[in-house]
């Protein structure tokens, strides 16, 4: 369920806007869909884990969060940010 380290690393390199670039909403919103994607796979075969459902609200919100930064703060950086994470909206 959790993200192996070399997925971690690949995800940052993939994303990161500059070398050791690891806290930029870019890389927090990758790391955050990966975590999505993970969990909803869970819940597809475990349907009533009721404790990951809610984790899954609380990333889902916290990833919603961060978008909405990124395009408050920059309206190319966040359209390039879903259409290469493959977000609707």
């Amino acid at each position: 369920m959790s993200i192996t380290a070399e997925r971690r690393t690949a995800l940052i390199a993939e994303h990161a806007t500059k070398p050791a670039d690891t806290g930029s909403p870019e890389v927090q919103v990758a790391l955050l869909s990966e975590r999505i994607g993970n969990l909803t796979e869970h819940l597809k075969t475990h349907a009533k884990d009721f404790h990951s459902r809610r984790g899954l609200l609380m990333l889902v919100g916290r990833r919603r969060r961060l978008l909405d930064y990124v395009k408050k703060k920059d309206q190319g950086r966040y359209e390039a940010l879903i259409a290469r994470l493959g977000l609707r909206r």
